[in-house]
């Protein structure tokens, strides 16, 4: 089969590889029909994950159909059409019993396309399939259902929940890539007074007000503080969600809290930021990072199938599964191309 494999910093390629096998009895083989690329791909790509090594696959998102089933899976047959969810669970270690599953101690976690290969191919193998995969609701479509395997958990459990936004709040999303827009969609769902998106791109901040934020402001040629401030009596924003993963940006989404407010770090960071606690040690500021575990996407799944979100706005380009290093190129290059999500699916005949 062909896949998309990583063979160290910047260098990739769509090679021939051996089609996965079933190694333990809780696997599930499926068939891939639709697939994206993550901004942590991207990281990766930079070196910024060590444990990705030379020869992986990579991705950890997908839609597609169960080619074959481990004896000891009970929910999966050959034929069913599931969404691979971007974090495994064991279901049995401690964490999974507390529904953190991202930080699963029995082989699971954040796995696929980082510890073990990936979903960038035309079959992966799922482990703890039972536990790992979602159902596809009826109706919906894979690249809309697509948008569930991490970004929206991701935004909607790092950002939203754990910024325990409230109605009536003011919220800062620093960075309106996918991940920002995921957790402007979910800020939404809670009624905040105003979701100010702050990016540097044009672009993005236009997408932004389709997903629901009242102001955005361009943080190369304006004050972010100033604005923030100016909308808040001078407190700042009651949760700051930082949604791209370096120093600049969390450093401005806790520049840009209130006293007693909420910073929520999603980006993945690859390198220091600067925490001024000689400032913010007064302030009663809670600050929460996290890899997303997932345990949102039941709820999703119900929002996604009544049409209370629309998935599908991410998605700006669509290719053939084969198309990877095209899709990688254009993904890569957001700022110039407008990229919010690339699509990759199989081509039928």
């Amino acid at each position: 089969m062909k896949a998309l494999v990583y063979h160290g910093p910047n260098q990739k390629a769509w090679d021939d590889v051996p089609k996965p096998t079933i190694l333990a009895d809780t696997d599930a083989i499926v068939r891939v029909d639709a697939v994206t690329i993550c901004g942590t791909d991207l990281h990766i790509l930079k070196g910024d994950v060590p444990a990705v090594t030379d020869g992986r696959i990579l991705g950890h998102e997908a839609v597609g159909t169960v080619d074959e089933v481990g004896s000891g899976v009970k929910n999966l047959k050959p034929g069913d059409k599931v969404l691979v969810s971007c974090i495994t669970a064991c279901g049995s270690c401690r964490f999974c019993r507390e529904g953190r599953y991202g930080q699963c101690l029995g082989g699971g976690g954040w796995i696929l396309g980082h510890k073990i290969d990936g979903t960038q191919a035309e079959y992966v193998r799922v482990p703890f399939a039972d536990n790992s995969t979602y159902p596809a609701p009826a109706g919906v479509a894979d690249e809309d259902l697509l948008m569930l395997a991490d970004i929206l958990p991701t935004g909607y459990e790092i950002g939203v929940l754990n910024g325990g936004i409230r109605p009536g709040d003011v919220v800062a999303v620093v960075g309106a890539g996918p991940i920002g827009l995921s957790a402007i969609m979910g800020a939404r769902l809670f009624s905040p007074s105003h979701i100010i998106a702050i990016d540097k791109a044009d672009t993005r901040l236009e997408a932004a007000k389709q997903f629901g934020a009242d102001i955005t402001i361009n943080n190369s040629r304006e004050d972010a503080l100033a604005v923030v401030h100016s909308l808040t009596d001078g407190l700042g924003a009651d949760v700051a969600i930082e949604a791209v993963g370096v120093p600049a940006t969390f450093e401005l989404a806790a520049e840009l809290i209130r006293p007693g407010g909420h910073v929520a770090n999603i980006g993945v960071h690859g390198e220091p930021a600067t925490l001024h606690l000689e400032t913010m040690w007064i302030k009663d500021v809670t600050i929460t990072t996290g890899l997303v575990d997932t345990y949102s996407t039941p709820t999703l799944l119900k929002l996604i199938s009544n049409g209370q979100i629309a998935a599908g706005q991410f998605i700006t380009h669509h290719y053939g599964l084969h198309d990877f290093i095209e899709a990688y190129d254009v993904f890569s290059r957001a700022g110039e191309t407008g990229a919010l999500k690339v699509v990759l699916t199989r081509q039928t005949n």
